[in-house]
């Protein structure tokens, strides 16, 4: 069975699915895993017949700890350790920092068809919602302080209670402290040696912390929301999953000073990104709005569905994992669509990545093209790219087919503005014989002089018989094979390396591409 469905099949009564995210800046991609982990979660609930929610909470009253590089910096560092809500929006599009960022996240939910009901902690908090808990967790702060060190080991003073005010002098909340509680009022101290990142203005008094006057620290503040949301379901990435870490402690103030058991939770891995990789030369890539401006929603999800949550997903926006992420997507469409011909049985768990992938639960075939053709016919001057594409489908194309086409197009275009490395880009040389072609051997002089031949009599110029011929020629002549396709890669492009070579010729024509030979044997007849 697949993982979400399990989930799903061993839940009893109401569900609510709840995950959050600190607008702290640009979202990384990453955190788009542990979105479309729980909108799975809530689908496969709603498919199981259990009455189910999705959730999805803003935790915008946490501090700014540390100012974006692609930011302002003489305007955001004075907002150091403020609450997010209280720091001014980056542009005017928004009213405040935390709407800003979170703004741009919701517009990926939106494209990868997720739709959770949103909610700010500063609501939670101003409302007076979190009071009761405020005051319980204030009360039982012994308890809290023997929370984390049972479980973290983490010793807090006899005179430490959870809870940040926020500095009724500078505004900060990162670097208060409360030491006191009397019922009504918390004693708070904004100390200057608070972090090492940020200090404090000095300021002491008493203070009420209802109603929006400060925040319970995140550990704590998870356990409120469970309660006060009713929450029975939320996983956690690896780094709070921890023996020790950060949910074992909620865990452990749940249980302590609720009496309550806490939500299910299992633990799902990071995306890795692959260092420079994952930037081009605009330093675009990393953040999820970018991924989703580059990847069709269903691939998207497809990216983060196809890897069990227990698994790292290594991701980076480079030639060989794109292409690959559309093939393997690709092959099972065809494959699920095979299966359900002749389907009796349910899905298997196999398709279900690709199930859980779709915005509407639908897979619908298409003819698949193939990107990394689209990534080098983008590259071909004077071409005319859809009358390409219709030719080398073989069969005529529907309006879906060609939406898909279309859809490909574009991630490919987008691909090579702003990702492709300069040894991934194709530049034909179609005016001139490359300056390279000097560098090649007695033995690939002749191997092209062999395949000259080969190509005036290959019968249809298609991407699959030339490259058999380039691979039966080298055979002829018994010669190494990449020492054989290197001579054809600096016929045409001037570097050794290149996209599939019986596909590159495919893209020219025929006379173009024995001229361009026969004048390369040429030159060195001449240069000898």
């Amino acid at each position: 069975m697949f993982w979400a469905d399990k989930i799903a099949a061993d839940a009893q009564g109401d569900q609510v699915v709840n995950d959050s995210k600190t607008p702290s800046g640009r979202v990384h991609v990453g955190s788009l895993r542990g979105v479309v982990i729980h909108d799975v979660i809530h689908r496969a609930l709603k498919y199981a017949g259990k009455p189910a929610k999705f959730i999805y909470g803003v935790d915008d009253y946490d501090a700014l700890d540390t100012v974006p590089k692609y930011l302002d910096q003489e305007k955001f560092l004075p907002y150091l350790g403020f609450p997010l809500c209280n720091v001014p929006s980056p542009a005017e599009t928004a009213s405040d920092y935390a709407k800003y960022f979170m703004g741009e996240f919701l517009e990926v939910f939106e494209y990868l068809g997720v739709r959770p009901e949103v909610y700010y902690l500063r609501d939670l908090y101003r409302s007076g919602q979190l009071n009761p808990y405020i005051d319980r967790f204030l009360k039982n702060a012994h308890l809290v302080r023997e929370a984390y060190l049972e479980v973290s080991k983490a010793r807090r003073p006899e005179n430490w209670y959870p809870f940040q005010i926020v500095c009724e002098n500078c505004g900060k909340i990162a670097t208060t402290l409360v030491t006191d509680y009397n019922g009504s009022e918390v004693f708070y101290t904004c100390k200057p040696d608070a972090t090492d990142w940020v200090q404090g203005c000095g300021h002491s008094g008493w203070v009420s912390p209802f109603d929006g006057n400060g925040k319970l620290p995140w550990k704590v503040e998870w356990v409120a929301k469970w309660d006060l949301l009713g929450i029975t379901i939320e996983l956690a990435g690896k780094d709070h999953s921890q023996k020790g870490g950060s949910r074992e402690v909620a865990n452990a103030i749940c249980r302590k000073v609720l009496q309550k058991q806490p939500p299910f939770h299992s633990p799902y891995e990071f995306i890795l990104v692959n260092g420079t990789k994952m930037s081009s030369s605009k330093g675009v890539g990393s953040s999820a709005k970018e991924i989703a401006e580059l990847l069709p929603a269903e691939l998207l999800r497809f990216l983060m569905l196809r890897t069990q949550p227990k698994t790292v997903i290594n991701f980076a926006p480079n030639y060989e994992t794109i292409t690959r992420l559309f093939r393997d997507y690709d092959g099972l469409i065809e494959k699920y669509h095979t299966w359900a011909q002749t389907a009796e049985a349910s899905m298997p768990e196999e398709f279900m990545p690709l199930f859980y992938a779709q915005l509407d639960g639908v897979i619908q075939p298409y003819h698949p093209f193939d990107l990394s053709t689209l990534v080098s016919l983008l590259q071909v001057p004077h071409l005319n790219l859809q009358q390409e594409v219709e030719q080398r489908s073989g069969q005529p194309l529907s309006n879906f087919d060609w939406e898909i086409a279309n859809q490909r197009i574009a991630v490919a275009r987008r691909w090579l503005e702003d990702y492709a490395d300069e040894e991934e880009k194709l530049v034909l040389y179609l005016d001139q014989v490359p300056e390279k072609v000097s560098d090649l051997t007695v033995e690939q002089i002749s191997y092209l002089e062999q395949l000259i031949g080969n190509l005036e009599r290959v019968e249809g110029w298609q991407a699959e018989a030339l490259q058999t011929t380039l691979f039966s020629t080298a055979k002829e002549l018994q010669m190494q094979q990449p020492i054989a396709f290197k001579a054809v890669y600096l016929s045409f492009l001037g570097k050794e390396r290149g996209p599939k070579a019986g596909a590159l010729l495919s893209y020219l024509d025929r006379s173009f591409v024995i001229s361009r030979l026969q004048d390369v044997v040429q030159s060195h007849v001449v240069a000898s």
